[in-house]
Formats: C-alpha cells, sequence, structure tokens
C-alpha cells in the first residue's frame, strides 16, 4: 500500500470524535486505508447484498452483531444505520469507535447532518496524489500521469489504464449514475458526460449543452449536482471581490480524475496526450486537482478559486491564504518557460495588493523568478500551497 498523506488526520480526528467518515470517490483508497489504520477494528462491507438486507431488516439488532470498534464500508448503502450509530456513541463518547466511509455524497451528508451533527470528523480522500506516488519511489513523465490518471489499483496491479477507466465508466457511471437519476435516454447521459470533458478547465454554460444535447438545463443541472456529488467532477467558484471591474461569476469544471477525462477523449496512449487538442485543459485539470488533493489531504478546506473578469484578465487558481492574502497561480503544460507567462500575474498585482507575487506551474524543470514571480514544476504544486 502507498502511504496516504491523510493518514495523520485520520488519526487525529479518532482521537477526538467517536465517529470518523471518509467521503471520497469510489476505488480512490478509503477501505485500503481504513483497514490500514484501524487493523484491530472489525470490518464489515455493505456492499456485500446479504450484510445489508440484515442491516436494513433489523438496524438495532445488526449493529449489535458487531461491536465497536467497527469499520462500516459504503455506509450510504443503508443510512438507517446512523440514527441507531448516534445512539450509541451518545452513551458511550469513547473515541474512534465507528470508521464509516462512503461514495456518494447526498445520502451519507443527509445522515450525517441529521444524525451524526458533532460527533463525526469528516475527511475526504481523492485518489493518489503526485507527492504520494514521489514519496513512494513512483515518478513519471508529464504524459503518463495525464494517461494513466492516480487510481491506486493502477499502481497496486498490472492493470491497464484503459481497462480500469472503462471498467469504472460502465459499472458506476452508466449504471448506478443512471439508476440513482432515473435517466431513461442513456445515449443523452453519455453524451453530457463526453461533453462535459471536452470543457474541462472551461466556464460552465449548461444553456448551450441543452441546445446541443436536446435536455432541459434543469435536467442537466440536476445530472451536474449529482457527478459532482458522486465525485466524478468538481466545480472550481470564482473569487469574486469588488476589484474596480465587473468579475465573471460563473463555475470552472474539472474532472477527479485526470485519467478518466483522458480515456473519455478517447485517448489510447501517453504518446496521444500532447498531440491532442484538449492537451492544456487537461494538464490544468491535473495541477488543479493536485492541489485540491494537497488541501483535503492537509485536513483544510480547499480555499480554491480562479477569477477572470470581463475584460480577459484571468488566474487559473488563486488560493486564498487568508483574508488579506491572495496567490494566483498561472498554469502552462509545455515545457519550456517563458517570460509571457507572467503577463497576467503582473497586471493582477496592480490590481489589488492582497494578491501575491504569485506562481507560475509548468511542466518544465528551470524554475526562475520574474519580477517576484517563480516558476514551479507541476510536480511540485503541493510546495506553492504548502
Amino acid at each position: 500500500m502507498i502511504a496516504r498523506q491523510i493518514e495523520t488526520q485520520l488519526r487525529k480526528l479518532a482521537k477526538m470524535y467517536p465517529v470518523v467518515t471518509i467521503t471520497g470517490p469510489r476505488q480512490s483508497g478509503k477501505t485500503t486505508l481504513a483497514k490500514a489504520v484501524f487493523p484491530e477494528h472489525r470490518y464489515v462491507s455493505l456492499e456485500n447484498f446479504d450484510i445489508r438486507q440484515m442491516a436494513q431488516a433489523d438496524p438495532k439488532g445488526f449493529l449489535k452483531s458487531f461491536p465497536v470498534p467497527v469499520i462500516f464500508d459504503e455506509i450510504q448503502r443503508v443510512p438507517e444505520l446512523l440514527s441507531y450509530i448516534q445512539t450509541i456513541v451518545d452513551q458511550d463518547k469513547s473515541c474512534g469507535q465507528y470508521i464509516l466511509t462512503g461514495s456518494h455524497q447526498p445520502l451519507l451528508n443527509e445522515g450525517v447532518t441529521q444524525s451524526l451533527a458533532g460527533r463525526t470528523g469528516i475527511l475526504r480522500l481523492l485518489p493518489l496524489s503526485i507527492t504520494e506516488l514521489r514519496s513512494a519511489g513512483i515518478e513519471l513523465e508529464r504524459d503518463q500521469y495525464l494517461y494513466q490518471g492516480f487510481m491506486p489499483r493502477l499502481y497496486d496491479t498490472e492493470l491497464d489504464a484503459k481497462n480500469l477507466y472503462r471498467d469504472y465508466f460502465s459499472t458506476y457511471v452508466e449504471k448506478d449514475l443512471r439508476l440513482m437519476l432515473n435517466v431513461k435516454d442513456l445515449n443523452a447521459f453519455e453524451m453530457f458526460i463526453k461533453m462535459l470533458v471536452g470543457r474541462v478547465g472551461q466556464l460552465i454554460k449548461l444553456s448551450a449543452l441543452s441546445n446541443d444535447i436536446g435536455v432541459s438545463s434543469q435536467t442537466l443541472s440536476q445530472w451536474l449536482s449529482v457527478l459532482e456529488a458522486s465525485f466524478i467532477i468538481f466545480r472550481l467558484p470564482c473569487y469574486f471581490e469588488n476589484f474596480g471591474k465587473r468579475l465573471v461569476k460563473s463555475q470552472k469544471l474539472y474532472f477527479t480524475e485526470p485519467g478518466l477525462a483522458a480515456w473519455l477523449l478517447g485517448i489510447n496512449s501517453p504518446e496521444q496526450i500532447s498531440r491532442d487538442p484538449l492537451f492544456g485543459g487537461l494538464f490544468e485539470n491535473m495541477v488543479v486537482v493536485e492541489a485540491l488533493k494537497h488541501r483535503l489531504n492537509s485536513g483544510e478546506m480547499p480555499e480554491l478559486y480562479f477569477m477572470r473578469d470581463s475584460q480577459g484578465l484571468e488566474a487559473d487558481l488563486v488560493f486564498r491564504v487568508n483574508h488579506d492574502a491572495l496567490i494566483p497561480i498561472e498554469i502552462k503544460g509545455g515545457m519550456t518557460w517563458n517570460k509571457d507567462f507572467c503577463k497576467n500575474l503582473l497586471k493582477l498585482q496592480k490590481i489589488s495588493p492582497k494578491f501575491d507575487n504569485g506562481y507560475v506551474v509548468y511542466a518544465g524543470e528551470l524554475t526562475p523568478e520574474v519580477d517576484g514571480i517563480k516558476f514551479v514544476n507541476f510536480k511540485d504544486t503541493a510546495s506553492v500551497l504548502s
């Protein structure tokens, strides 16, 4: 098992709360992490049909059959257990009794909000980060990262990325999500997902997608929300503050797993990556999600944004350090540094003193500093936010 940075936060929360809840995409390593950190806990998978039936038929008796300490995997499958867990931990407030995992946020969030508020620490585990892979002695080139992605199974087995994402899409996105949404037109749903991947790193405009797909904007908004709640995509908000200019308030779209995005684009090898018309968006996606992983693995709120005004001045990523400091980041997929990469960042400094000098994150090895703006290789994205 590759060591996960979030382990420190997981151990910390288990000493503070009677329940710890680990959320995140399917196959991101939640179960492996929970078992590794809490080997003394009994493990119970609610994906198992017989066990799930037992839990649904008699929740109280079920919990007596599996006394603490225990790991309940995919707890959103039987959310009614949460109210019974609440009763137990209210009587015995010992920390670390229950470790819960879940991969579908709405069902889990609703149960946690209603039953376990104040009783559980919550962590979000995304697939492996570049930092975690490097710590394990695994270092790839830019296009290999983008093609292969970061699912732990790809590094624990000899499974080909193309096969993993094909199966992931067919078993989870096509079947599970379709059932959740009661999608009647599977072709329209698949078209929607593939059109989303063609807009990675761009502003979300559902009205335009609605016209292309022939499905109402309201329905597409619902589909998008479920894709986000299931950790397939995430939306990066625009940082909005009155800097004397009209700022765009839309959100930008990214895929939680860059490898899935590459597969959806029909990319079949690392060699195709740099030739793809959407290479820039794929690279930006990888850097943004790497920043997100670093923040979540540190137990912090993301505090990540982008900024764009009506005149086209933009920062691909803005990290809010505090109320008085913003770090703007320009993301470039090229391997050759160019002073012109700094232009937008220098203009931002003139808009507001809140903007720090900032960084250019790119694929090159040189790390010069130009007018206070530092060039950083994408593998060191986490250092920018540290």
